[in-house]
Parts: C-alpha cells; sequence; structure tokens
C-alpha cells in the first residue's frame, strides 16, 4: 500500500494537528527526501493556477510563466527536507505547497489567514489528485496552530512582508521544526525562472506600485531587502541563519539544532 493510497483510507476527517502523529511517522517514515533533481527532470509539472495577467501592449506575453515549479526546486535544494509534515506558511491558493508535494510522499499543511484562500488551495488540490495529503489550517505566523518540533519543512514565500511581527513570527517557525529540519522564508521566482519573465514582471509591478505615489514605491522596496530580512531574524533571536540572494528575491535559510 502506498502512502496515498493509506492516507486516502485514513484521513478523512483528520485535522491538521493529527498528522503530526504516529500516522504520518508510520507512513513517511523518517526517509531522505526523493526529489534531489529538476522537477523537469522528474517530468512533473507547473500547478494549474492561472499567471499574471498583462495590461501591457499586445506584442507583451498575455501571461507570465508560473513560479512555483522554479521556487520548488530551489526549496528542495537548499533545504533537502525529510518526509513527513511539511508547511506552507502564507499558503495562498496552495501553488507553492502542492508543487512541493508533487515531487514527494510528504503531507502538506497550507496555513493562511484567509478562510477564502484556504478552500482554494483544498479545491486545487482536488483537482491536482493531492487532497489525500493536503491539509488546511487558518492562523497567523505570530501564533502557528502546530505543536512544537511537528514538521520536516516550513517555506513561506513572499508572507513575511506582511506578518504583523516578523521576529515573532519567526520564532514560532523555528519553534514547529523538528531538530535537523530547516525553513525558507522571504521571496523570490525561483533561480530557473526565465529571464525574459523577471523582465516583465519588475515592468508590471513597478508601474502598479508607482501609480500608487512615491512614498509606496519606497516603502515597497524598503522591506524587501536582504539587510531587513537579516534584522528580523537577529531580532528573533535564532542565532545561525543565512540569507540567500536569488534575484530578484532573497531568502532567509534557517535549520533547527539538533541539540
Amino acid at each position: 500500500m502506498t502512502c496515498d493510497d493509506e492516507q486516502a483510507k485514513e484521513e478523512k476527517g483528520r485535522s491538521p494537528d493529527e498528522c503530526t502523529g504516529e500516522q504520518i511517522r508510520k507512513c513517511h517514515g523518517e526517509v531522505q527526501h526523493p526529489c534531489t533533481t529538476s522537477y523537469k527532470d522528474k517530468g512533473l509539472k507547473p500547478g494549474r493556477e492561472s499567471c499574471v495577467e498583462a495590461e501591457g501592449t499586445p506584442e507583451r506575453a498575455t501571461h507570465l510563466p508560473e513560479w512555483f515549479v522554479p521556487v520548488a526546486e530551489d526549496v528542495f535544494n537548499y533545504c533537502r527536507p525529510d518526509q513527513g509534515l511539511w508547511v506552507d506558511l502564507g499558503s495562498g491558493s496552495g501553488g507553492l505547497g502542492l508543487a512541493l508535494a508533487r515531487g514527494s510522499c510528504s503531507t502538506v499543511v497550507f496555513v493562511d489567514s484567509s478562510a477564502k484562500a484556504l478552500s482554494d488551495a483544498l479545491e486545487n488540490a482536488k483537482q491536482s489528485g493531492l487532497a489525500g495529503r493536503a491539509r488546511a489550517v487558518a492562523g497567523r505566523a505570530e501564533s502557528l496552530p502546530l505543536a512544537s518540533g511537528s514538521v520536516n519543512l516550513v517555506t513561506s514565500r513572499g508572507s513575511i512582508f506582511f506578518w504583523n511581527d516578523p521576529p515573532r513570527g519567526l520564532r514560532e517557525v523555528y519553534r514547529i521544526l523538528r531538530p535537523g529540519a530547516r525553513a525558507l522564508v522571504g521571496g523570490g521566482f525561483g533561480s530557473s525562472y526565465p529571464e525574459w519573465a523577471l523582465e516583465e514582471f519588475r515592468r508590471r509591478r513597478d508601474k502598479h506600485i508607482r501609480a500608487q505615489g512615491r512614498k509606496a514605491l519606497h516603502d515597497w522596496y524598503e522591506v524587501r531587502r536582504p539587510e531587513w530580512l537579516a534584522a528580523q531574524a537577529q531580532a528573533a533571536g535564532l542565532g545561525e541563519f543565512l540569507v540567500k540572494p536569488v534575484p530578484p528575491g532573497f531568502w532567509l535559510l534557517v535549520e533547527k539544532g539538533t541539540g
């Protein structure tokens, strides 16, 4: 019986907290993540969510490529997570979490403050054939509704810039990690995202922000700097951490000690 078969039989109605218990360990065990090669090498496909709509001239692409798979590749490369329970914090409709689930046998918990986003994430998981390994829980970074030392991976793309208290949120991320597990928090499009699409995204984004005034543009970029992210980690008292630039974004990589 595969992981999906066992969970499909047992998981109906299971709460996210129950996913941290013996059933997950029995199914997934303490094995290394199999997806150490590129998503492209494994023949995996991006999610089904739509891309950024064009408001530009007709010669520009109507849609930009999805970023879920390139970011998921970076998560695998930087974190090398064990199988088990993985958290997509600030998940929105689940694009990144589902990209991670496609390359694994792990259960992904979507955490978001929006009930609508979580509903969409579960529907997308169902449409992708991953409902048996997807959970949703309403919550905020500053008070994560998960047990201490219960998860093998936390990833959060683009949400820390909107947290009410980033240092507190980072302490919560650290709390729920199992010893030896890693978290990747920050923003970006992934190392393999096409350069032409990055340039077009920047053009659209800056046009949109400039329309809100000079202060809006300043405030946007003020918190989207590696120095800002490092300062939040220092304020959280995380000790050792690494800020990894992946232009045009950057990530905070944290590993929980085993001592």
